[in-house]
């Protein structure tokens, strides 16, 4: 079993979903915790192809988690949060420079342990 490492606020924003999304959240993070890979989780694409994005929709809106697990024994959950647009599915310019931001400081981390 990996370990979950939260970066940033993750914990904190992921805790502040819904209580039946934070559940769908947690299981799909604890098949990844075994080496498994949830059937809401895709990889991203480009600069961030490391990263894993678990997506469960809600009544109103998607919810999102971030993860990575290209690094060291550990799987280092980057982000979580509401997607608020309302058209198309791409994730906010703002939430991609966050993530870009936390994976790296997840690898200087990850090389120093």
């Amino acid at each position: 079993m990996k370990y979950l490492i939260w970066v940033g606020s993750a914990e904190k924003d992921l805790e502040a979903l819904p209580a039946a999304v934070q559940d769908e959240l947690r299981a799909a993070l604890t098949v990844a915790q075994y080496g498994g890979k949830s059937d809401k989780a895709v990889p991203m694409r480009g600069d961030l192809r490391e990263v894993t994005e678990i997506k469960v929709k809600g009544l109103s809106a998607t919810y999102r988690v971030m993860y990575t697990t290209k690094i060291g024994d550990e799987i280092y959950v980057l982000d979580a949060f509401q997607k608020k647009s309302k058209s198309g599915i791409a994730t906010p310019k703002k939430n991609l420079d966050r993530l870009r931001q936390r994976l790296k400081w997840s690898r200087e981390y990850g090389e120093e342990y």
